[in-house]
């Protein structure tokens, strides 16, 4: 197919109606509101983005109904990265009753918010590996979302599970601010051996840099140093849209990511802005349906 442009990593949110959505404080308050698809539409228009993943946005079940439904009825949504409970002893069952449903099919991953878990080797517990073997037999994605002290774990998860695709999100939230970098490429290199079923965006990174004063210059080493372990065929842009807008536009999301791949070939380009997406989320059919309804706020 030709050439499509995917942002893999956007969110909605109703913070109006309930949910876990306390961190919404402080210096993220400005994004304290309601973030529909008609507030991210016209920013895909200009940056010629034909589709989205839309991932979770805390642990909930109703969220994930909900946003399948919303990619079912939403143009430019083509997949959504929802979340289950993987230490449930009938997860599979959830996982079933999903992707049976008439808006099933845009179910393509799964998360859970390990960073927010006090056990840093969470992903390691007998209930939350049982978890995982589910999403594999359901042949789903499993989105990892770790800082740095649970890297260690989704290494040797990505390690013991060979038959299932995990996406890294962020980068893994390097201290960008703060130039850390040694400790976090250490880890990240760990992932190299295990490249084949393992993916990365490189998103997220404008939140984790300075908000007022960052540059793609702050944002380069990061991305190079996620090209030389991930390779651009098995990395993909996200915007992370809206939690972005504490510290750039969407717009400048984009173009800095641009600038930092600016010497890589065409295709690989091609791959990082749409095909490494497509192809790890499975979205090919997906992204080809069009008019899939009006687009509801």
């Amino acid at each position: 197919m030709a050439h499509v442009k995917i942002d893999a990593h956007q969110h909605f949110w109703h913070p109006e109606t309930g949910g876990d959505y306390g961190w919404l404080s402080g210096p993220f308050e400005r994004l304290n509101r309601r973030f529909d698809p008609h507030d991210l539409q016209p920013s895909l228009a200009i940056n010629g983005i034909s589709g989205t993943v839309l991932v979770q946005t805390w642990n909930d079940l109703d969220e994930t109904w909900e946003f399948i439904r919303i990619a079912a009825t939403t143009d430019f949504v083509a997949g959504v990265v929802g979340w289950v409970d993987l230490t449930d002893r009938q997860v599979g069952d959830t996982l079933a009753a999903l992707k049976s449903s008439p808006e099933g099919r845009w179910l393509v991953g799964i998360r859970h918010l390990i960073q927010t878990e006090a056990d840093p080797n969470w992903l390691l517990r007998d209930d939350a590996r049982r978890g995982l073997k589910a999403v594999e037999q359901a042949g789903l994605v499993y989105d990892l979302v770790p800082n740095l002290p649970q890297l260690p774990s989704c290494v040797q998860t990505t390690r013991d599970f060979a038959g299932l695709r995990f996406v890294l999100d962020h980068i893994s939230k390097p201290e960008i601010r703060n130039r850390e970098f040694k400790a976090w490429s250490g880890l990240m290199r760990g992932f190299k051996a295990e490249r084949d079923h393992v993916y990365c965006k490189l998103s997220g990174m404008v939140t984790e840099a300075n908000w007022a004063t960052w540059t793609p210059a702050d944002l380069k080493p990061y991305v190079l140093e996620a090209l030389d372990v991930f390779g651009a065929e098995r990395c993909m842009f996200g915007s992370d849209w809206p939690v972005c807008l504490v510290a750039a536009s969407y717009d400048r999301v984009h173009d800095a990511l641009m600038e930092c791949v600016q010497e890589l070939s065409q295709a690989e380009c091609d791959r990082i802005f749409g095909g490494t997406a497509i192809e790890c989320y499975g979205l090919a059919d997906l992204v080809s349906v069009s008019a899939k309804g009006e687009v509801h706020a």
